[in-house]
C-alpha cells in the first residue's frame, strides 16, 4: 500500500495581502526622543576603568548586605538573588544576561564590598578507603 500524496498548498500571494512595508524614520532622527526609547548596550556596564575580577562559571557569589538605594536595578536584583551561594552561570541565566555583562556586574559588587565570591566546594575524587571500611563493618554489625 502507497501512502497518501501530500496536497500543495497554494502560493502565499493568492491567499493573503502582501506585507506593508516598514514605516520610513522620522524626520531628522538622531534627537533626544531616540535616546530614551533604546535601551544601553551591555557593554556600557563596566567599572570606571573596565578592570574586571577574575570569575569563572562556576565562582559562587554570595551577598554580603542588602541592597543599598545607590545600586543599578540589575545589581539590586542580583543581591536579592545572592542571599544564597549562586554560580556565575546561574546569576547569567536568571538574568538573562551574558557571562560578559555578568562580570561587569559582579565586580562593579566585589569593589563596594556588597558580594563575595568564593570557589566552588570541590569534592574529593575518590573517597578514603578507611571510611568505606568502617561503613562496611558497621553495617554487617547491624
Amino acid at each position: 500500500m502507497t501512502p497518501p500524496q501530500r496536497k500543495r498548498r497554494q502560493g502565499r500571494a493568492e491567499h493573503q495581502p502582501p506585507p506593508v512595508p516598514p514605516a520610513p524614520p522620522a524626520p531628522g532622527g538622531g534627537g533626544e526622543d531616540d535616546d530614551n526609547k533604546n535601551p544601553e548596550r551591555l557593554y556600557v556596564i563596566s567599572g570606571a576603568d573596565g578592570a574586571r575580577a577574575e570569575l569563572d562559571l562556576v565562582t559562587l557569589i554570595v551577598a554580603r548586605a542588602d541592597p543599598p538605594p545607590s545600586v543599578t536595578p540589575e545589581q539590586a536584583v542580583l543581591l536579592r538573588l545572592t542571599l544564597a551561594p549562586l554560580s556565575v552561570a546561574e546569576l547569567s541565566a536568571y538574568l538573562n544576561l551574558p557571562f560578559s555583562a555578568m562580570t561587569a556586574l559582579i565586580t562593579e559588587l566585589i569593589t563596594a564590598e556588597l558580594v563575595q565570591a568564593r570557589a566552588p566546594i570541590v569534592r574529593q575524587a575518590l573517597p578514603d578507603r578507611s571510611l568505606l571500611e568502617a561503613v562496611m563493618h558497621g553495617l554487617q554489625k547491624l
